[in-house]
């Protein structure tokens, strides 16, 4: 035991910790706790958790139930009307045709829209939190911790207290995707509002303008291209947590990935993850495009 240890005592050989009692008993009642808990919280759970239910299916199934080409003109208009550049939504139109001719439809449609919820939830959770957090040192001591725990556990963490809290089902893993995906809209808009020139703010305060005008009418409209970035990036997050949060009863393309990795099945997985891939750049190309758009008006009007 010595010539292993380096010549130390034996106590400094092994690592303090608990018997294998005392840690099963320390599991046993923190297990049990958060399941009572959660037992008798579930009716209010799922009070609240039910218009998110309504909203979510009532999405996926305008989606999936209207005429392809419908939701295709559609896709593609917003493309170009967001980045004003017909080779992007050339580009979107080519991924999409791509897509339906290898019959991913129905699943990228199903993916799409809990895509669109998550970044619509993550986006109202987060700018709030951000402009907290850039207009008070306190808050951002606080909050910035708990993003750094957010955004370095590993995802598949999160879905263990959110299925034992709601179950399985699509609110679950629309609940960890959002949560994996807000840190980047937090961090984002609390940057953006602190990069705002101080000559400016100071021009606005000259004006006599309170704390909530400076805010709507200098700091959010000149930190609006940060926040598109943060937009962007609440969106690469939500589709790249759909195939993790598949394994809670999400459907759609990340369920089919999550197949083709049980079976083996190679060309099942390379098809969806290209469909999810396609979504992807198109999402990027098209929101970057707006927010350059942004930054340049800005520019013009600044000057």
């Amino acid at each position: 035991m010595a010539s292993s240890c380096w010549g130390l005592p034996a106590l400094l050989c092994d690592a303090p910790e608990l018997s294998g009692s005392a840690l099963r008993q320390m599991r046993r009642s923190i297990d049990t706790g958060f399941r009572d808990i959660v037992r008798e919280a579930s009716p209010v759970i799922d009070a609240a958790t039910a218009p998110l239910q309504k909203f979510l299916n009532g999405l996926e199934s305008l989606f999936v139930n209207t005429p392809w080409i419908v939701v295709f003109a559609v896709l593609i208009a917003v493309a170009y009307a967001a980045s004003r550049s017909w080779r992007i939504a050339l580009g979107t139109a080519a991924a999409l045709l791509a897509i339906g001719w290898f019959g991913l439809w129905q699943d990228t449609m199903i993916t799409l829209s809990m895509v669109t919820v998550c970044t619509l939830v993550a986006v109202i959770i987060g700018l709030p939190i951000g402009i907290l957090a850039a207009r008070s040192d306190r808050a951002q001591g606080i909050i910035t911790p708990i993003l750094d725990v957010m955004q370095t556990l590993p995802s598949f963490v999160y879905l263990i207290p959110v299925v034992v809290i709601f179950g399985i089902g699509k609110v679950p893993g629309m609940i960890a995707v959002v949560i994996y995906a807000t840190p980047p809209m937090i961090r984002l808009t609390n940057l953006g509002i602190r990069l705002v020139d101080r000559e400016v703010i100071e021009a606005a305060d000259a004006f006599g303008s309170s704390n909530r005008q400076k805010l709507w009418n200098v700091q959010l409209p000149l930190s609006l291209p940060t926040l598109m970035t943060g937009v962007n990036q609440t969106i690469m997050m939500s589709l790249s947590m759909v195939v993790v949060a598949s394994m809670v009863g999400v459907g759609g393309l990340g369920k089919n990935v999550l197949q083709a990795i049980n079976n083996q099945f190679f060309t099942m997985g390379f098809l969806n993850g290209f469909a999810l891939v396609a979504i992807a750049i198109a999402f990027d190309r098209a929101s970057q495009a707006y927010g350059k758009r942004l930054q340049r008006h800005a520019g013009a009007t600044d000057e």
